[in-house]
Order: C-alpha cells, then sequence, then structure tokens
C-alpha cells in the first residue's frame, strides 16, 4: 500500500511518499517534498492546487493520504488557507484521505516506534510531520 502522509504549513502541503507491505515499510522515490497553492485563495487557485495534488497521486498510485489534524482553535490553530487546502484534498474523486489528530500519532508511535532515526531515512527536515503521520496510520490500533 502506498501512503501519502502531508502537513499543512502556510500555503503548501508537506509531503511524504511510504509504502508499506507486510510490516514492512519502504521509502521509494518521490519527485515532491511539497504542493504549493499560489497566492490567492480564489475558486480557480484552489482548483489549481486540488489538480496538482491529484495528479501527483495518480502519478504514484497512492491508495491512502494522511493528513496530520491541525486544531482549530488556540495558538497552533491551522490558517483559513490550510483548512482549504485540506478541504480541496479531501474532495478529490477516489482518494481516499484519513484525518489523524496529534493523540493518536503519538498514540501509534509509542506502541510502534520508528525502526530507524528520522535523519536516516534520507528524507529533509521539514517532512519528519508528514513522514511520522504517514508511518503511524500503518500502525494505528483501531478501537472496538
Amino acid at each position: 500500500m502506498r501512503i501519502v502522509g502531508v502537513e499543512l504549513k502556510s500555503n503548501e502541503a508537506v509531503v511524504s511518499l511510504i509504502s508499506y507491505a507486510e510490516g514492512l515499510v519502504d521509502l521509494p522515490p518521490f519527485r515532491a517534498r511539497r504542493v504549493t497553492m499560489s497566492k490567492g485563495t480564489d475558486a480557480q487557485t484552489l482548483k489549481d492546487f486540488q489538480f496538482e495534488f491529484s495528479k501527483l497521486m495518480k502519478d504514484y498510485q497512492v491508495e491512502k493520504v494522511v493528513i496530520r489534524e491541525r486544531p482549530t482553535k488556540g495558538r497552533f490553530a491551522g490558517s483559513a488557507v490550510g483548512f482549504k487546502m485540506e478541504a480541496a484534498i479531501q474532495l478529490i474523486e477516489g482518494l481516499n484521505v484519513e484525518l489523524l489528530s496529534a493523540n493518536q500519532i503519538k498514540t501509534s508511535l509509542k506502541h510502534t516506534p520508528l525502526p530507524i532515526e528520522f535523519a536516516a531515512t534520507g528524507l529533509k527536515g521539514f517532512q519528519e510531520g508528514a513522514f511520522t503521520s504517514a508511518f503511524a496510520s500503518c500502525h494505528l490500533k483501531t478501537e472496538d
């Protein structure tokens, strides 16, 4: 299963692709580290962002997208543009999108820690949130 972790920051979606099969995680080559939405918040700008993100997911045959959830209130609240980008991703036809809260990610990583240090993955430092979101979704315990 190919999974893309997404962390929304400002006007960009930081992405990290992992391949998960039979308990093993692989980091296949991926042409994008982030997908940026150009300045402006009109409908065409959102459609362009959605098209670019959708094309990237189709090109790499991604089966699931995991977005790191952001709080709606308080000091660390997400921006309005970020929530528009989140909605644009969620509305992509045929794409399985999941939101994971910080608590869900923390709990999952507590039960199944990363097998290697993040620095050894070869990813850029700003991709850590996206990577851990994708990894945590593979090992998320569902409540019965």
